[in-house]
């Protein structure tokens, strides 16, 4: 079994900034890209930004220069630093993980349950 929990999410006014964290566990082989994505209500889920596991990083335009994301491969954790955040960027944020729990079997995606981001005044 391979989970994966979000934290960090909250409730920030606009300007604001909020870290969160993703945390993977159970039987894992080797972790490849991670991402976060987000879905605010009445939307549909947009790609917020991923990072492979070589570190390479690549974001949605809304979120350029002003989201990071990064990854400690020895937690097997990703972290979204969200700065500068706008009442825009609410949503739930969920993260996502191509995971290979043995050496003979394959990579599959694994999701997050999800984490409230909530940017108002």
């Amino acid at each position: 079994q391979v989970q994966l929990a979000e934290s960090g999410g909250g409730l920030v006014q606009p300007g604001g900034s909020l870290r969160l964290s993703c945390a993977a566990s159970g039987n894992i082989f080797s972790i490849y890209v991670m991402a976060w994505y987000r879905q605010a209500p009445g939307k549909r889920r947009e790609l917020v930004a991923t990072i492979t596991r070589g570190g390479s990083t690549d974001y949605a335009d809304s979120v350029k220069g002003r989201f990071t994301i990064s990854r400690d491969a020895g937690k097997n954790t990703v972290y979204l630093q969200m700065n500068s955040l706008k009442p825009e960027d609410t949503a739930v944020y969920s993260c996502y993980a191509n995971i290979q729990i043995a050496a003979a079997l394959g990579q599959r995606g694994y999701w997050g349950q999800g984490t409230q981001v909530t940017v108002s005044s």
